[in-house]
């Protein structure tokens, strides 16, 4: 047994020096799949990728050497060697004057233990004096899973130098939706494995559309991984997605083919009405961030339940709130931020049993005025207007809070 592991390591080692000679032999080429706006279809990316190009023509694919590179930590190599090509791609872009577009280069989880990370992705774009915006760093999200301190840090480290982070792969391995809440990304990437069903799927749907949300809520461009029918493309226009990558818009291809695809298309093309084809998703947010510039602080409540949570908590005079809980406790805790001469009323304006008598009489709005303690310690006038509603869904009493600064 010891002597068939020991065979089975030196095989894995020649397998990977082959590798790495054929890389310094040149024979290694990127290959870019075209990212595409949702709606319009114009190109708005890339995604950079490694193909193996051998002598004599034939073509290794990613899955034939990266475990090899992986299992020995010579992964970092090849994606230096990438990094660096794509740089020179962008370069005799700029050179040729045309139009440029985001690439995203991928990063194997071994990168975690490089302290110079950053400043070396700096040296690197600056020596083809690339804008930084212009590259997309990848980090897969099973590397969030394994070293979530570590990655944070590199995170962080690469946004302060201006590239931008996309989280790779989501929803194929044991995702977690903290994770991408505490990480500073950029760009959600939506992993095809979510699509398998073709989108026909009712609880493929549902959690598509959830993840949708998240990212968006959380200011995230979301991209789709290995979109190859209209069906998708269809469902994830409804679910507002930004960009997709996948088989139904185009393969990957060398840079030759992507280069002449850039030069050919458009820089501008003709616009269309954005409100004829955006999808109600889209449609929605929009309506949110219109309802987010008037009303910095918006409050959903169960009044039945006697609970809340915080939907937007922005530019607000006083941001000591607690963003989720028992109602009751809000309110007390609101009172206490008020003008002494207004505590009382605020208490008893909104008051459960109160709103839910005037629920009951059909009214739907409850409007006050207060004077709220701001952070920097100065009074303000604030409107609170509340909206009754009906569950639709059962018999419980909802209540949306609008509240926004009166004076600034």
């Amino acid at each position: 047994m010891q002597k068939e592991c020991m065979e089975r390591e030196s095989g894995s080692s020649t397998r990977v020096e082959e590798i790495l000679e054929a890389m310094r032999r040149q024979e290694f080429q990127v290959y870019y799949q075209p990212q595409y706006d949702a709606l319009t279809n114009r190109i708005r990316g890339a995604e950079a990728l490694a193909r193996w190009i051998r002598p004599d023509g034939t073509t290794v694919m990613p899955g034939d050497f990266i475990p090899e590179l992986e299992k020995s930590d010579r992964i970092v190599e090849l994606d230096w060697y990438i990094f660096r090509e794509v740089c020179a791609f962008l370069q005799r872009q700029r050179e040729e004057r045309m139009r440029q577009v985001p690439i995203s280069v991928n990063f194997s989880r071994k990168h975690v233990c490089e302290e110079t990370f950053a400043k070396r992705l700096c040296e690197i774009a600056d020596a083809y004096a690339v804008p930084r915006e212009l590259l997309i760093v990848e980090v897969t999200e099973s590397a969030l899973v394994e070293h979530e301190e570590e990655v944070l840090r590199l995170v962080e480290d690469v946004r302060r130098a201006g590239f931008r982070i996309a989280i790779d792969d989501f929803g194929s391995g044991l995702s977690s939706l903290s994770f991408v809440k505490d990480i500073s990304s950029d760009i959600l990437k939506i992993d095809k494995s979510l699509l398998s069903h073709n989108c026909e799927d009712e609880k493929e749907r549902i959690v598509l559309e959830s993840l949708f949300s998240f990212a968006h809520r959380l200011k995230m461009i979301t991209v789709a991984e290995g979109v190859e029918t209209r069906e998708q493309l269809g469902f994830l226009r409804t679910c507002g997605c930004n960009v997709i990558q996948g088989f139904l818009f185009a393969k990957p291809m060398d840079a030759e083919r992507f280069l002449t695809l850039c030069r050919e298309t458009p820089v501008v093309e003709e616009a269309e009405d954005i409100l004829m084809i955006q999808p109600a998703g889209s449609a929605m947010q929009l309506l949110l961030d219109a309802v987010f510039m008037c009303y910095p602080l918006v409050i959903y409540s169960n009044l039945t339940r006697n609970s809340f949570y915080m939907m937007a908590y922005e530019n607000f005079s006083s941001r000591s709130c607690p963003s989720t809980g028992v109602y009751d406790e809000l309110i007390r805790h609101g009172a206490s931020t008020m003008h002494p001469d207004d505590r009382e009323l605020f208490r008893e304006t909104f008051r459960i049993d109160k709103q839910m008598e005037t629920f009951a009489r059909g009214e739907k709005t409850i409007r006050v005025v207060t004077r709220q303690l701001g952070d920097d310690g100065v009074y303000r006038r604030v409107e609170t207007t509340n909206y009754l509603v009906k569950n639709p869904s059962s018999d419980d009493v909802l209540v949306i809070s609008l509240c926004h600064n009166l004076e600034e």
